[in-house]
């Protein structure tokens, strides 16, 4: 058995940590226009440019002009704005709700941004006009508004108004490099190249990088102004801080990091430039235990740094993935509270000899988590067979004190996915996590995981109502007949295929006009040099550069699909309990002055997550038949599709578009959480048979990511014998080759009473739905759907 280091015990965060973490926290979120009306003015003055190079050009204004501030006592230093936390308006993507609502985010239920009255008025007089037709969000309602209007109800389609994130760079190689690096290398190609468009996109690159150099630079020299007139407590740390920046800049031949803090210090000035560029969420640092090591244990070794020099580096590092936030609209804040920005870092995992890959800095990274507690990095533990006890023993210690993190990953059946999908046997065992829980690689996918989510329930409404909305009474869809008309159950389920397949072939379509769209609008220079094959290509990552160019949909919601369908197939077609005639009526009037039949539903017939194999394997069907209408397609860039089974917070809107249904559900609330969980308060045999049910939906078939949501009491985390039990319960999870687990730990107690005094609970954090939020800041029926989930006390 390997070695490990002992890792720090420090109770908790140091004096420094505590005194940013509160500074962060107190200071008031304001919304940032600066970005935008350098990039408006950089636009203005190079008209006659391609819009790569306006791009680019905007960008390195951003990078040499944007204001800037640093903390004397910050040890990691890099923002995209000068206050923590903004919301960066970014118009190239989309305004038109910006314009909408401006005056009014100061007032609005969740995610709240106070405004400068300049700021409104620079915004109306400079930004709107210029941009009013020309943002992404614009152009792809021009040209493909109906579609998207037209399918909406039954596929969301996503990236409409933003950027494209969800991706994890090549980390590794920007430590080693810097920019001045890349950029050498970008000029290798330049100058071999022949190819116009080649040519122009190598300039661009180099355009940006060596902004980005001057951006890194500019903290050296505040730094510095900082040092001759600060404290002489702060002193040191500063002259570390210039020291640092000027190196990483590439001043004097240097370019990459050579030191722990120097590469935690490069990786967060990657992460600040690549959201600067984009605006986007889920840029994420993947297995940072791995390619960081290195430079810790090299650090180590030397006796320049301790175990606890490195806890409190890491924490530093921690509160900056706080620091940057995304600005959302009312409606999309409502049900993604608590700005799920996506950075998610991965521990542990196997090694590709199938030997475990955990080491010191992943324990440290645990212990940084257990001390911090916020929504930021969305941190995530690989385990497989091999796995240490010791390691899942901590993973439960961490999991117990209530963050909602780590998440758990399985590494013996997400390989095998990705390994479906043609990732290399190398690159699938070193994936990585972005945003809330979609499978990635690292530093050479443009996996585009979140294109479109496809409403499951709401197809089988349409099929059992003629294509007709139950909420609405609109045609959607052809017609196919409605359940009075089937005389079986595999009449229904031909109905339900004929919808599925309507709605998928036009949502391929919206798909294209997405990525079609963001060639033409968003390259993203910066970006593609840290994607392998980019450079080497001469191709933007947005145009298919990538190594790999996945798309990924998800299939929304087979727990809701299994009950419904079984409870028909069981109740109505077998039992003959159940008048198909009556149903129908029940569910045109959202069950009114039909509860009996309602109750019925409920509870004679069985339901996902209990373990009733029949039950679960209706899932898996469904998953199956969506699934395998992607064999053979390609998407705008020429890779593949593939499928997912997550919902963010999607199941709470997605539900309030879909009416009554013969699982019980009344119309409009929420569908089951997740992607892979049950319906809330519907399994009832514990957390075993839950793991059980959801085994039985081929892993094979969540390549782009599932989500699993489970809830326990934290009275079962307080002793040796229940962390021990838990991180067997993870073994497990392991065995039953399932994707994806995370965990609430909070009494139901504990979230009524946060509801009714939100002040003394203002920090109270709960797992949505794969990301943390703080439970306060939460819409109401959402909160009122965690606090429905059921709770285990024991396994």
């Amino acid at each position: 058995m390997k070695s490990i280091r002992p890792i720090s015990a420090v109770p908790g965060p140091t004096p420094r940590i505590s005194y940013l973490k509160k500074k962060m926290l107190d200071e008031p979120r304001y919304l940032s226009i600066e970005q935008a009306l350098i990039i408006t003015e950089t636009y203005k003055a190079n008209e006659t440019d391609s819009i790569p190079r306006k791009r680019a050009k905007s960008l390195a204004a951003t990078m040499r002009r944007i204001t800037i501030a640093l903390d004397p006592q910050e040890l990691i230093v890099g923002n995209r704005t000068a206050g923590v936390r903004a919301g960066v308006v970014f118009p190239e993507a989309g305004i038109s709700w910006v314009d909408k609502e401006i005056e009014h985010l100061h007032e609005r239920p969740q995610d709240k941004f106070n405004v400068h009255p300049q700021d409104i008025e620079d915004f109306r007089k400079v930004i709107l006009p210029y941009w009013k037709g020309k943002t992404l969000e614009d152009t792809i309602r021009a040209e493909g508004g109906e579609l998207v209007d037209a399918i909406a109800r039954v596929v969301k389609i996503n990236q409409k108004d933003h950027a494209q994130g969800h991706i994890c760079p090549d980390t590794a190689k920007w430590i080693r490099l810097g920019p001045a690096g890349l950029s050498a290398e970008a000029a290798a190609y330049l100058a071999k190249e022949t190819d116009p468009a080649k040519r122009e996109f190598y300039e661009c690159v180099i355009l940006v990088l060596e902004a980005a150099r001057d951006f890194i630079r500019r903290y050296a020299v505040l730094a510095e102004e900082k040092l001759a007139s600060g404290s002489p407590e702060d002193a040191a740390n500063l002259r570390e801080i210039s020291r640092i920046c000027r190196k990483l800049s590439g001043e004097a031949g240097t370019c990459g990091a050579s030191t722990f803090r120097e590469a935690l210090q490069s990786l967060w000035f990657l992460y600040v430039l690549l959201h600067m560029e984009s605006n986007a969420s889920s840029f994420s640092p993947g297995r940072m235990d791995q390619y960081l090591y290195p430079y810790y244990h090299a650090d180590i070794d030397s006796g320049a740094l301790t175990n606890d020099e490195a806890l409190e580096l890491i924490e530093a590092l921690w509160l900056k993935f706080n620091q940057i936030v995304y600005l959302r609209n009312s409606h999309s804040a409502k049900y993604f509270a608590g700005f799920p920005i996506g950075f998610n870092v991965a521990v542990g995992g196997r090694n590709p000899d199938g030997s475990d890959a955990s080491n010191e800095l992943s324990y440290l990274f645990l212990k940084a988590q257990e001390h911090i507690g916020l929504p930021q990095p969305n941190f995530s533990a690989r385990i497989h067979e091999n796995s240490p006890s010791e390691f899942l023993e901590e993973c439960s210690r961490v999991i117990g004190k209530g963050s909602g993190m780590p998440q758990i990953f399985n590494d013996e059946s997400i390989i095998p996915a990705l390994r479906a999908q043609g990732i290399s046997k190398e690159d699938a065992e070193n994936y990585a996590i972005v945003g809330c829980v979609e499978l990635s690689t690292h530093g050479n996918n443009l996996g585009w995981s979140d294109a479109a989510m496809f409403n499951l329930c709401k197809a089988l409404e349409l099929a059992m109502n003629d294509g007709v909305c139950l909420i609405t009474g609109e045609r959607l869809s052809p017609s196919s007949g409605t359940l009075a008309d089937f005389e079986t159950y595999e009449d229904l389920e031909k109905a339900f295929a004929r919808q599925i397949d309507y709605f998928f072939d036009k949502m391929i379509q919206a798909c294209e006009l997405v990525e079609r769209v963001h060639q033409q609008l968003l390259p993203t220079a910066l970006l593609s040099s840290v994607i392998n094959d980019c450079l080497e290509r001469g191709t933007d990552v947005v145009t298919g550069g990538a190594h790999y160019n996945l798309s990924g949909i998800q299939v929304i919601q087979p727990a809701n699909i299994a009950d419904s369908l079984a409870a028909v197939k069981k109740l109505v077609y077998e039992e003959k309990a159940v008048d198909r005639t009556e149903l129908l009526e029940a569910l045109r009037s959202n069950f009114e002055d039909a509860e009996d039949l309602r109750q019925k539903l409920l509870n004679d017939a069985p339901k996902y997550g209990n373990d009733v194999e029949w039950v679960d394997l209706i899932a898996d069907k469904w998953v199956e038949y969506f699934s395998n209408k992607f064999k053979g397609l390609r998407n705008y860039r020429g890779g593949r599709y593939h499928t997912g089974m997550y919902t963010v917070s999607a199941h709470v809107p997605m539900g309030a578009n879909v009416g009554a249904s013969p699982d019980g559900r009344l119309s409009g609330t929420p569908l089951a959480d997740g992607g892979m969980s049950a319906v809330y308060g519907r399994d009832h045999k514990g957390p075993t048979a839950l793991l059980k049910s959801v085994s039985r939906v081929n892993s094979m078939r969540g390549s782009n990511g599932t989500l699993l949501n489970m809830k326990f009491l934290p009275q079962f985390f307080r002793t040796e014998e229940g962390i021990k039990k838990f991180a067997s319960l993870l073994r497990g999870f392991v065995r039953l080759r399932i994707n994806h687990v995370q965990f609430n730990v909070v009494r139901k107690e504990d979230l009524l009473a946060a509801q009714k005094n939100p002040d003394a609970y203002r920090w109270l954090t709960v797992r949505v739905a794969g990301y943390t939020a703080y439970f306060v800041e939460l819409a109401t029926d959402l909160q009122n759907e965690i606090i429905a989930r059921t709770s285990y006390d024991d396994i």
